[in-house]
């Protein structure tokens, strides 16, 4: 299976997504936006050939995004308490809040518009090299992927969750269906190439992953 059809597939999940989301969308963020924060520290050199889990990531040719997308430590005000998630669609960004006004700020890929949400959720759980399981609607309109419904896409680099994934759930225990997860096509970062999930190069999914807690100690803030 192709990747870019594997990707836009699972942008179609978002559509499945709205009654659960609903309650979580209305809460207010207490997010401020920073789009001009000033950059503190840059990871430029972590983006190289990656062996994890038996799997090798290959190197990402990090010149080649935006320095504005790259994962990088910024100066970033929020009245969110550390280890919260913020993100801004907008402006294509992820910040990880650090505390002492700083933030983990990452690129993102975003849903297309018409896709797009917002609102308050926390990581229910997390996984590694997840399987992939497209909902039957989407089998539906795309037999070649019904054989997934049940026993879903092993782990792999053209899997097209990536190296990682955190579940967003709402206040009441219901399943979003929205992720963060990660991505093979890094080039689609910084864009609304997507219809639904918030996707992250691999590298960088990785090193959020290993921050955040599962549970609601992860709350995940999402302004438009």
């Amino acid at each position: 299976m192709r990747i870019r059809n594997a990707m836009t597939a699972l942008g179609l999940v978002a559509t499945l997504a709205t009654a659960g989301y609903a309650t979580a969308a209305a809460a207010t963020p207490t997010a401020t936006a920073n789009s001009a924060a000033d950059t503190i520290k840059t990871f430029d050199d972590d983006y190289g050939v990656t062996s994890d889990n038996g799997f090798q990531l290959p190197a990402i040719p990090i010149q080649k995004v935006k320095p504005q997308f790259r994962r990088q430590i910024v100066s970033y005000k929020t009245d969110e308490a550390a280890g919260t998630i913020i993100v801004n669609t907008r402006e294509r960004h992820l910040y990880y809040i650090l505390g002492n006004n700083e933030a983990m700020r990452y690129g993102i890929g975003v849903g297309k518009q018409g896709f797009a949400w917002s609102g308050t959720a926390y990581v229910a759980w997390k996984q590694e090299w997840p399987n992939w399981h497209p909902p039957k609607e989407m089998a539906v309109r795309r037999p070649e992927i019904a054989k997934y419904v049940e026993n879903g896409m092993n782990p792999g680099l053209e899997n097209p969750l990536g190296a990682r994934a955190m579940y967003l759930y709402n206040e009441k225990g219901q399943d979003t269906l929205f992720r963060l997860h990660g991505t093979p096509e890094w080039a689609s970062i910084g864009t609304a190439a997507s219809s639904g999930c918030i996707r992250l190069m691999n590298q960088d999914v990785i090193d959020l992953y290993n921050r955040v807690l599962p549970g609601h100690s992860t709350k995940v803030v999402v302004i438009q």
